[in-house]
């Protein structure tokens, strides 16, 4: 990796960290180049304003953030498609609590960010409206296949959109909750059967 990559890299993570812990508008260049250890003016060597290296880690948080990461419809038959939906959305949680607060702190800045900037308003309701439309496109083909019933397949497909989506928010928060149950049993009430 150039050394000019490599710098670039090191100036993400350490604002990343930075915005988690003090928040976008609180943490300055000089932060950021203080924790790489380089002067404030070289990071314009990297980036040409602080906006840049918000956007750079919008970016570089969202760029798996898609419905098909998570869920490849393609790969989702009879025989494995509580198992593909289940397992799905469980990635979509972090591993532990720290890796978590980071990311959801970061999403909070953004969410605020999005009621002032019309430009990540429309990417955040975007990316939210492609899970909106990934789930239903999701329950329409476990309809087809005979394992999710036809009816209601959109409200249960927004419900579940919904349920994975405040399953993080809680965390966050660090509510004692059984995430994986609680998804697990939302998995379960569009199957047909019950589901496991």
């Amino acid at each position: 990796m150039k050394k000019k990559e490599l710098t670039s890299n090191q100036l993400i993570e350490a604002a990343f960290n930075l915005f988690a812990q003090h928040g976008i508008e609180k943490t300055s260049l000089a932060m950021i180049a203080k924790e790489v250890g380089i002067s404030k003016p070289s990071i314009y060597y990297h980036f040409t304003s602080k906006e840049e290296l918000v956007q750079r880690i919008f970016e570089h948080i969202f760029s798996e953030y898609h419905f098909k990461h998570y869920f490849p419809i393609e790969e989702f038959n009879e025989n494995n498609f509580w198992d593909k939906l289940y397992l799905g959305g469980l990635q979509m949680l972090p591993e532990n609590e720290e890796e978590h607060y980071s990311i959801m702190r970061i999403l909070n800045e953004f969410m605020l960010s999005a009621g002032r900037d019309e430009n990540y308003a429309k990417r955040m309701i975007s990316m939210q409206q492609e899970f909106l439309d990934g789930f239903c496109d999701l329950l329409k083909k476990g309809a087809e296949l005979g394992v999710i019933s036809s009816q209601q397949t959109k409200a249960k497909a927004h419900m579940l959109a919904l349920v994975i989506d405040n399953l993080s928010t809680y965390m966050m928060m660090g509510l004692n909750l059984d995430f994986e149950q609680i998804w697990k049993e939302s998995v379960n009430s569009v199957f047909m059967n019950g589901g496991k």
